[in-house]
């Protein structure tokens, strides 16, 4: 059960990256990518698929360094390339508890703005594990995109 969208809690995340948007877009949307900074902490992302289009389902499966092994999984609801995506989301463990990520990418001098919002929490306790989560992904990211995005367009 999820709670009401309009007075659900919700957590918004501002980054600064330094790289371009069509390389952080990447990064969110393409499994090879997802494989190298997906997680809290330096456990390993072991699997990750994406279907990127409107009404397509992605899936990442990651361990945290307890060893303890998370899948999440949603639905795309809106994609504009290097610019904005929005996803309905989940773990596979609580599929009825579904909440909904809409991350906006804007060009800025030194890369990318990067606005993560999480929004449609179940409760304040769930949220705040959330912002746990979020942040050391979120850390993740912009550290991989420094050093190993080479790939990356």
């Amino acid at each position: 059960m999820r709670g009401d969208p309009v007075t659900a809690p919700s957590l918004t995340l501002v980054r600064r990256i330094k790289a371009p948007p069509e390389k952080v877009f990447a990064a969110f949307t393409q499994p090879q990518h997802i494989l190298h900074w997906w997680g809290p902490d330096a456990g390993p992302t072991l699997h990750a698929e994406c279907d990127l289009r409107v009404g397509g389902r992605f899936r990442v499966v990651f361990e945290t360094l307890d060893g303890t092994r998370y899948e999440n999984q949603g639905e795309y609801l809106e994609i504009e390339p290097a610019a904005r995506l929005v996803m309905r989301w989940c773990w596979s463990a609580t599929p009825h508890l579904r909440s909904r990520v809409t991350v906006v990418l804007r060009a800025i001098d030194i890369g990318t703005e990067l606005v993560l919002v999480h929004d449609q929490f179940v409760d304040e306790a769930t949220r705040d594990q959330h912002r746990w989560g979020w942040n050391g992904t979120l850390e993740k990211l912009e550290r991989w995109l420094m050093v190993g995005s080479d790939s990356l367009p």
